[in-house]
């Protein structure tokens, strides 16, 4: 059984960082690909980046192409977010997902349905 925690969430001004850390234990294998959603209040989840735990590809969405950078230490189970120029609209809670969609593909690889395990979430809050 894969436990995911997330940490590393908080309040910044548009414009700020912060880095979100999940860490992963329970199990040796989480599967082949970890990703970080987000949902803010009345929308749906939605994918904004992901991870091949194997070969490191790493897939975004396009709203935060070149603001989030993904990355893994897996000496330490461990997955982050790092994100830049953070802006009001990335508001929302932010789940750190493991799971086994097939590879290659960023459709499947961004469906929340692909991954079996969630942490509990994060709170990211940017304001104006």
């Amino acid at each position: 059984h894969v436990q995911l925690v997330e940490s590393g969430g908080g309040s910044v001004q548009a414009g700020g960082s912060l880095r979100l850390s999940c860490a992963a234990s329970g199990a040796i294998d989480v599967g082949s690909s970890m990703a970080w959603f987000r949902q803010a209040p009345r929308k749906e989840r939605e994918a904004v980046a992901a991870i091949d735990t194997g070969g490191g590809v790493s897939y975004y969405a396009d709203s935060v192409k070149g603001r989030f950078t993904i990355s893994q230490d897996n000496s330490k189970n461990t997955v982050y977010l790092r994100m830049n120029a953070l802006k009001p609209e990335d508001t929302a809670m932010y789940y750190c997902a493991a799971g086994d969609p097939v590879p290659g593909i960023v459709a499947i690889i961004f469906r929340a349905d692909e991954y079996n395990y969630w942490g509990q979430g994060t709170q990211v809050t940017v304001s104006s």
